[in-house]
């Protein structure tokens, strides 16, 4: 026989095996799933039931990358994904041929100066340059794309010695920040020890922050030696002893960490309004250590800190930790009982006990795992919240004596300056820089299966995510935000960004009505009375 034939009979055998092997399955699939009793359809469509499940599966990457335009998708659209990837990849913030933004719908906008500062006016520390990798795309073909990371030095665009923000100026140790944003709360246990350690290095090479979120303090956030704001969650980890009660010693052993600047009482978040939740697969050995409970065990934290019951005691407590560390302590907040968040203000001013900081979290932000109907409708949005905080300060007479911090959805340069306008002095960041660690918003946070390693602790799914690849993206994403923020300062007629105001801020309605910051404030401040 020819080589020709023998071919052509391997593949004849080859063909005669593969149809009886689909044959074969189908048969018994079809047995199987005419006799289970759990799933109706594929009782009466045995097979096209079946692949009704498949196309179900991938329905969400489907839409994603398929269907969707380039506005839709929640919780972040496609145009969305891509101005949080471009700036860490590229350090390009580059549109062309005009905006995606739908002017129609009702929002905010920035008020531009008839004479905007030049580029020469403005108030920026670009003393330090920052040595960083940032990608070019060799070759862009429909099936073929080749990149190589390029080495280069940038501008870092700080702020001013004048313009640094002090949080804790009376205290001994104050935290001291050239930066306008940082990292919000992200846990080693919610996300993976690349990712934190990414995230420490590439925070620290801009001169960020990073908060540790409520699972305690690990080796791989101080791995990059950057500025730390630990936080203190109802599950008190890290800060606890194994019954679960406050340790003292065990907080001021952490407030000598010179890393740790502040300290953040997290009282609720913006996707979840309760105790934080960490499946049992997630905990190992390492992460039970850190906080003090049993590997491999689900923990929920408490809905809150279960020793206080007032303003008064949590005040206390605020002024108790301040004493014991000599540094800054804030506390996290969601708005929504507007009665509530007067009645702390107001015993605030009564006492004369005031944090530091305060952390207001939007409700549209994210999380590692929550429920429905909490992520979905307890707690107001961002915008709404936010001026009225700083309204109530405002009207308790303590506003200077309290930094603002604001979280939920600022991706980019134009939601931060909104932000700025309505009251914040710093923002926080989580998900734009998970995903410039590799996040692809695959929604597995909660499983321990994320495909790129990023929120998951399974030692191979962590291998995808290469720490010293990824810890430049965020280096770029902080850096490029910082520039876009100058970029808007010069815009509207300021020389940094931290003096833009609310008069500063438009808000168009759906009607076509028009109003500055002040009056967007002030409406909405006098509406939320009304309720």
């Amino acid at each position: 026989m020819t080589f020709l034939s023998v071919l052509q009979l391997i593949v004849n055998i080859l063909f005669f095996v593969i149809i009886i092997g689909l044959l074969i399955t189908g048969v018994t699939l079809y047995i199987i799933d005419k006799r289970q009793k759990h799933h109706s359809v594929l009782r009466n469509y045995p097979l096209l039931g079946r692949a009704r499940y498949f196309l179900e599966s991938v329905g969400p990457e489907l839409r994603q990358y398929l269907i969707l335009n380039d506005n839709d998708g929640k919780p972040f659209s496609r145009k969305q994904y891509l101005n949080m990837v471009m700036p860490g990849k590229y350090k390009s913030r580059i549109e062309s041929f005009g905006s995606k933004r739908q002017f129609e719908e009702p929002g905010f906008y920035i008020q531009n100066s008839m004479f905007p500062i030049d580029v020469d006016e403005l108030e920026i520390n670009q003393k330090d340059m920052m040595s960083t990798y940032i990608y070019n795309v060799d070759n862009e073909g429909l099936f073929d794309r080749k990149e190589s990371q390029v080495k280069k030095t940038v501008e870092p665009y700080k702020l001013t010695e004048t313009n640094e923000m002090v949080i804790g100026p009376e205290l001994k140790h104050p935290f001291v920040v050239n930066r306008l944003v940082g990292q919000s709360g992200m846990s080693y246990g919610a996300l993976g020890k690349n990712a934190i350690t990414a995230l420490s290095k590439g925070l620290a090479r801009s001169g960020s922050w990073m908060n540790t979120g409520e699972g305690g303090l690990s080796d791989h956030h101080l791995s990059g030696n950057c500025d730390i704001i630990f936080q203190i969650g109802p599950g008190l980890f890290g800060v606890r002893d194994k019954a679960g009660n406050f340790d003292e010693d065990e907080f001021i052993e952490k407030s000598k960490i010179e890393q740790v600047k502040a300290f953040e009482l997290k009282l609720a978040q913006g996707a979840k309004t309760r105790g934080g939740h960490i499946d049992g697969k997630k905990i190992t050995k390492e992460i039970a250590e850190i906080r003090n409970v049993t590997p491999y065990e689900t923990v929920n934290s408490p809905n809150r800190f279960e020793f206080l019951h007032n303003n008064l005691e949590l005040l206390q407590f605020v002024d108790k930790l301040r004493n014991l560390s000599e540094k800054p302590i804030g506390i996290k907040i969601v708005v929504g009982n507007i009665e509530d968040l007067k009645d702390l203000i107001s015993e605030m001013s009564r006492s004369g006990i005031i944090p530091d900081f305060i952390t207001v979290d939007g409700s549209e932000g994210g999380t590692g795992a929550t429920f429905q109907e909490l992520t979905d409708t307890v707690g107001l949005p961002l915008f709404t919240a936010l001026p009225l905080l700083d309204l109530e300060l405002k009207n308790k007479g303590i506003r200077d004596k309290v930094k603002v911090f604001a979280s939920g959805k600022l991706i980019t340069p134009d939601q931060i300056a909104i932000a700025l306008g309505l009251g914040a002095d710093l923002v926080n960041v989580a998900r734009s820089l998970m995903i410039n660690v590799g996040c692809i918003m695959a929604q597995q946070c909660h499983t321990n299966n994320c495909p790129v390693g990023v929120a998951t602790t399974d030692p191979k799914k962590e291998t995808a995510l290469v720490v010293s690849e990824k810890e430049y993206r965020v280096s770029n994403y902080i850096v490029s935000l910082h520039e876009g923020l100058f970029n808007l300062a010069a815009a509207v007629g300021v020389k940094s960004p931290n003096q833009i105001e609310e008069k500063h801020i438009l808000y168009r309605s759906y009607n076509g009505h028009v109003l500055n910051g002040i009056q967007y404030k002030k409406s909405l401040y006098n509406e939320k009375r009304a309720i």
